[in-house]
């Protein structure tokens, strides 16, 4: 007989890939936001659509299903515009389903919840950075005070759960995913994705925003799936806190340029620093999960990327 999952935010970017990864191994409930995901529904599967942020709907999801592992994707996320412009965005909504979902999942007895933290708490370093490099005496950079002070709320909640019932929590920072089913619009969408779209749909000249100062840590959505599926498979204790990254950082421009040489263009660069800029680097030591759980990255930035353009010309472009 199968494991059972829960898998909230099923129609988002990692929620889709895991609901494809997982959809064989384990009876599933996808929860989604509107009852016609916009990234399709997958064969086999059940659906339930609902607010998360609602407790009387959080609480229907539990009462009469026992789930072997819950992977809590479900989060209201953007891009630097809003990061600087509204960055409250990312606090309150998120703050409030977490709470409810890691409450009732602790009261059914839940076997295994997962949620993605991120990396904002970090302070800007040129050097890799561990789980315990972090320290609540830490000032977070400006424009991710908000998102950064409510993501690391939300890790001590599965450290609190964790010790009160019998449910194991991981809690885990990942570096900036990227790959099919990404969202790409870019009004909301990350740095990787925005090359994607800007790079394969431009004639003549590549807008950047900012200075071109930032690097990023980047992975592959494939290499945090295999993440979270030794998370479950291997973790020992009750709570854990792992980073997830590449374990390298690449300059904006550098991004740009694979990007361009994937797709054979050679484009002018144009940098627009009157837009939304958040000139930082972390980078993320990885070891912890290494050693504990067997992961590492498997996907190179040049064969990523190429997958995620051809995803994008297939599925995207072709039917703009």
């Amino acid at each position: 007989m199968k494991k059972t999952m829960l898998i909230c935010g099923a129609d988002g970017f990692i929620g889709k890939n895991a609901l494809d990864f997982f959809k064989d191994e384990y009876e599933i409930l996808a929860v989604v936001f509107q009852p016609t995901p916009k990234r399709g529904k997958v064969e086999g599967v059940d659906y339930i659509s609902g607010d998360l942020r609602d407790e009387s709907f959080v609480k229907l999801l539990f009462k009469d299903n026992h789930f072997d592992v819950v992977l809590q994707c479900a989060a209201t996320t953007t891009g630097s515009k809003d990061v600087v412009e509204r960055p409250y965005v990312h606090v309150t909504d998120n703050v409030v389903m977490n709470a409810w979902i890691f409450r009732e999942a602790t009261l059914a007895g839940v076997g295994h919840v997962l949620f993605p933290s991120c990396t904002v708490m970090y302070q800007p370093k040129d050097e890799p950075q561990s789980e315990d490099d972090w320290s609540s005496e830490d000032e977070i950079y400006g424009n991710y005070f908000g998102v950064g002070n409510m993501k690391v709320f939300n890790e001590k909640m599965c450290d609190f759960y964790s010790r009160i019932g019998t449910t194991k929590f991981t809690a885990f920072r990942h570096s900036n995913v990227y790959g099919p089913y990404d969202k790409f619009d870019l009004d909301k969408c990350h740095v990787v994705p925005a090359f994607v779209n800007k790079v394969i749909n431009a004639t003549d000249t590549l807008e950047i925003w900012g200075t071109g100062k930032a690097s990023r840590d980047v992975i592959y959505i494939d290499d945090l799936i295999e993440f979270i599926d030794l998370c479950i498979k291997n973790q020992k204790s009750k709570y854990e806190l792992y980073n997830c990254g590449a374990g390298k950082a690449y300059s904006i421009l550098e991004l740009a340029q694979t990007v361009m040489d994937i797709n054979k263009k050679s484009l002018q660069i144009k940098m627009d620093t009157s837009k939304p800029d958040i000139p930082t680097t972390v980078i993320l030591n990885c070891d912890k999960a290494k050693n504990d759980l067997g992961w590492e990255i498997k996907t190179s930035l040049i064969d990523g990327l190429s997958k995620t353009c051809d995803w994008y010309i297939k599925n995207v472009k072709s039917n703009n």
